[in-house]
């Protein structure tokens, strides 16, 4: 039902089932991380009245996990960009995985995606660093850039260069 996408590595569609309602991605090296994106498949719409509430975990000194609200995804808008860089501190919130019995290792954080009521998510407060960012399109895209150092040889892959994208998108805004 969901997928996450982060820069640099491989989308990821195989979430964890960890309850009928729940589905949970691991994310090694979650340190490295700035912004992740959730969305839908598109095979398995929300039924009437849901929504996927998104939720980020990441563990404390302890080893225990830290769970926030992200935000939301629906069938109105089947994706978001969450940035998560800042939320590896502060307090945790109300979240609907903690009693479950969820296998972790300690440098791995986690999203999770909670199919929930839609009238539930007008109570729920986002952690406010996570809100989904309100730049445009482009800015979006060129988030997503990556330097030749990072790239990953790939030869079958194509790669055009940002600069050649931005310079093509001024053009196009002309």
């Amino acid at each position: 039902m969901f997928g996450r996408l982060v820069v640099g590595r491989l989308v990821q569609t195989a979430a964890q089932q960890v309850a009928e309602d729940k589905f949970v991605f691991g994310l090694p090296d979650y340190e490295n991380i700035n912004r992740a994106v959730v969305f839908m498949l598109g095979t398995v719409p929300f039924p009437e009245g849901m929504e996927g509430s998104v939720y980020f975990s990441y563990p404390d000194s302890n080893g225990m996990p830290v769970w926030q609200l992200l935000g939301f995804v629906t069938n109105g808008k089947p994706s978001a960009i969450f940035k998560i860089s800042g939320l590896k501190s502060g307090e945790g919130s109300q979240h609907p995985f903690g009693a479950m019995n969820i296998v972790r290792t300690p440098s791995v954080a986690q999203i999770g995606s909670s199919v929930e009521l839609l009238d539930s998510l007008a109570q729920q407060t986002s952690v406010g660093n996570a809100a989904v960012s309100s730049v445009d399109s482009f800015t979006h895209f060129a988030s997503f850039d990556v330097s030749q150092a990072q790239m990953t040889p790939s030869p079958s892959e194509m790669f055009i260069p940002t600069n050649v994208v931005l310079k093509w998108y001024e053009n196009f805004l002309k």
